[in-house]
């Protein structure tokens, strides 16, 4: 999604906030590979001001599910932001890790519902079709 929306990654920060198997991890590899070349930083609830990591970062990565966690102050302008998380908000509705208000801040951020969901069921259909494929 970075690369095909036009965000420069090599040489960019990176912050990855959450350590899972599943998003955290895995995403922190990816932007840290060989011909993509970001320099990763993994935040997690243990990591002492978080915030203070996210403005210094030229891309930041928020899977942690917790509605609105990251705010507005937190994003260096321009940044781009990439919202994995998807929560039930108090009002019944649909959240992101990410408050709505840092969309001002941001050069580029992925929307929540509409985002990265979406993306993730493309590319697993697109998966499965590979594999019959090829078998």
């Amino acid at each position: 999604m970075l690369e095909e929306s036009g965000v420069a990654l090599s040489g960019s920060n990176a912050v990855v906030i959450g350590r899972s198997r599943i998003v955290g991890m895995p995403m922190a590899l990816m932007l840290a590979q060989r011909g993509i070349d970001c320099t990763v930083t993994i935040a997690h609830s243990r990591t002492h001001d978080v915030a203070a990591l996210c403005r210094e970062a030229d891309i930041v990565v928020a899977a942690i599910g917790r509605p609105h966690t990251v705010k507005p102050d937190w994003i260096k302008p321009g940044a781009a932001v990439v919202d994995v998380g998807i929560s039930r908000a108090d009002g019944g509705g649909l959240a992101g890790d990410v408050d709505p208000g840092v969309a001002e801040v941001a050069g580029w951020m992925t929307p929540v519902p509409g985002g990265v969901g979406p993306m993730t069921i493309a590319m697993l259909l697109s998966n499965t079709v590979r594999a019959a494929e090829s078998s």
